[in-house]
């Protein structure tokens, strides 16, 4: 019996569909805990940036930095 083929999920696609919910459908302290998880997420992206910075720093240390990458 074949399996069912299931749908590859987009990069960006659930944070697309996490802005466009319906915010109205919860209560104060889910909206606190839904911003308190968001915070935790951007300092989450904030610290995958900057490790890819330094990483990019060091490259560039190494190498010489790439052409037009100012």
């Amino acid at each position: 019996m074949d399996e069912p083929v299931s749908a590859r999920i987009g990069r960006g696609q659930r944070l697309a569909e996490l802005v466009r919910e319906d915010l109205e459908l919860y209560a104060v302290v889910e909206l606190q805990e839904r911003i308190s998880v968001l915070k935790d997420e951007i300092a989450r992206c904030e610290a995958q940036i900057s490790k890819k910075q330094a990483g990019r720093a060091a490259a560039d240390a190494l190498f010489g930095p790439r052409p037009g990458s100012d």
